[in-house]
């Protein structure tokens, strides 16, 4: 298991944020990743629209999981509507 940042860009509507992060939280259960720690950032500005949206809401998960399994999990993350974008990063020790 290795470490990793997760950040991650949800629409700002109360209700499709709630499903979106339910529904990431649920992708990464799923492949057994283990969240460490979450941090909110809050809704900041978008440098560019993204699905229509020029706002979103910024969390960022620190986790710990199996490398082979990230490309899989970002293949589900395509499926998750109102998640906008996310991006893995490996922490090194």
């Amino acid at each position: 298991m290795r470490k990793y940042e997760l950040m991650t860009v949800f629409s700002t509507e109360e209700d499709k944020f709630k499903a979106a992060s339910d529904a990431v939280r649920s992708v990464l259960a799923n492949f057994g990743v283990k969240i460490d720690k979450e941090e909110s950032y809050g809704d900041r500005d978008l440098t560019y629209v993204i699905e229509k949206q020029k706002r979103g809401r910024f969390v960022l998960f620190t986790v710990s999981a199996n490398p082979a399994k990230i490309t899989e999990i970002e293949s589900q993350f395509k499926l998750t509507q109102n998640l906008l974008k996310w991006l893995f990063v490996k922490i090194e020790d």
